[in-house]
């Protein structure tokens, strides 16, 4: 069977699976790769190849095991209170100042470009106000996807820098143009927000007063309601407030190795909040549910890669959507090439993908007098669908916070990120900084 053949099939049978709940995403990337390499032949390297994959999500399964329990120590100590605190005052129970509060919340933090830090914070605080008000929380994922999946277009979220570096182009040449159309991406998100907010506020109504004390409201990142007082740290939350700034300044400059920073972040959290050993081992014991929710899925996505790219799936499937494009249609290059961002940065990591497909994608479009500046652009609109990804780690980590399904929320989220992408692809012909 043509191997671009068997990978797009692979694609549809997996994503059939777990939309329809007929396997769990954890089952089904672990399988579903297996069986296909089987199919195609490759039985005697499908151990090499999942080790391959193991090996490449490894440092991404480390990052997010201390920062889980880094951000869960914080939440225990009560630093997000305060904010929590000024939501509650300001959305007043509205469903559309909650969906508006969450959109405008997960952008802020999402400004340093890490999809992990913007969805621990923005489930947070706002988790515990749609659990208050009754409101859908696939909504809050959807939210924080759009949001991020604008944001991650920054230089420093990394499918920019990478179309920069392996086009050797500029950030001014690049980004600058971008930011235009990123501002009606988030515009987007909102409109989004508006709309499930008023539907959300004809379905539940206006809470008028709405009350809520930090011991009914304070969520571990698992969801379950937490009223041990005796663990919030009110006189440190200075000091944890500092050291948690000290961190994402370490992150952004990339001072140490991600997974690095957590664990000696979570090392020094978890001393000075608790410094009592048979309480440092309650809190871990306490969020251990998470951390296996979240990493054993990341792991199993490893599977999947690894069984992608060892038996060179992921490349046919490129180099088939490379050569569907007709040379009639090579004026266009740069819009086929931001639609194709969509597809191709979901069924491949962005590494693949920048250094190796874009690069034969600007070559082609040169001809037909594409600037490699143009195409940088192009290929970093597909970023809202990139975020749902099986793929993308972090978005394990969000469904595995709100105690949502991950097939359910693909189908709740999926058609809003192709329409934020379309959207931005528009914004961009437009103004003129890709050609028509």
């Amino acid at each position: 069977m043509n191997l671009a053949l068997l990978g797009f099939i692979m694609i549809i049978v997996f994503m059939a699976l777990i939309m329809s709940k007929k396997m769990s995403a954890l089952v089904a990337l672990i399988l579903v790769p297996t069986v296909f390499a089987i199919i195609g032949g490759f039985y005697n390297g499908i151990g090499e190849h999942m080790l391959e994959g193991l090996k490449q999500v490894a440092p991404t399964g480390m990052m997010l095991i201390f920062a889980i329990l880094y951000f869960g120590i914080m939440i225990d100590a009560g630093l997000f209170d305060p904010v929590i605190n000024v939501i509650i005052k300001a959305v007043k129970g509205d469903p559309l100042k909650i969906t508006i509060g969450t959109v405008l919340l997960a952008s802020l933090v999402a400004l340093d470009g890490d999809g992990t830090t913007t969805f621990i914070i923005t489930v947070t605080a706002m988790l515990p106000l749609y659990r208050k008000v009754g409101m859908n929380p696939y909504i809050l994922a959807t939210l924080a996807l759009l949001s991020i999946g604008v944001m991650n277009m920054t230089p420093w979220g990394g499918p920019t820098a990478r179309a920069i570096s392996a086009l050797q182009t500029t950030t001014e040449e690049v980004f600058n143009p971008v930011i235009p159309v990123m501002a009606g991406g988030i515009l987007f998100a909102l409109g989004v927000a508006y709309y499930y907010g008023i539907k959300e506020r004809r379905r539940v109504g206006i809470t008028d007063h709405l009350t809520m004390s930090l011991d009914d409201m304070h969520l571990h990142p698992d969801g379950k309601s937490n009223d041990e007082n005796a663990l919030l740290r009110p006189k440190l939350v200075w000091v944890n407030a500092l050291l948690t700034i000290l961190l994402l300044y370490a992150l952004i400059t990339e001072f140490l190795p991600i997974p690095v920073l957590f664990m000696c972040g979570f090392a020094v959290a978890v001393l000075i909040n608790y410094p009592n050993i048979a309480l440092q081992s309650e809190r871990i014991k306490a969020h251990a549910p998470n951390v296996l929710a979240v990493v054993s899925l990341v792991f199993a996505s490893g599977i999947f890669t690894g069984v992608m790219n060892g038996t060179k799936m992921v490349d046919a499937m490129a180099n088939a959507l490379v050569h569907i494009v007709p040379a009639s249609m090579g004026d266009h290059f740069a819009v086929i090439t931001a639609l194709l961002s969509m597809p191709f940065t979901y069924f491949m990591a962005n590494d693949p993908y920048y250094y190796g497909i874009l690069p034969v994608l600007a070559e082609s479009a040169s001809q037909f007098g594409i600037t490699k500046a143009e195409m940088a652009r192009a290929s970093i609109l597909g970023q809202p669908v990139h975020v749902l990804s099986p793929l993308y780690a972090a978005g394990y980590l969000l469904v595995g916070m709100l105690g949502i399904d991950y097939g359910e929320n693909q189908k709740f989220a999926l058609k809003w990120a192709i329409g934020s992408s379309v959207f931005m692809i528009m914004i961009a012909i437009v103004i003129g900084i890709i050609p028509l």
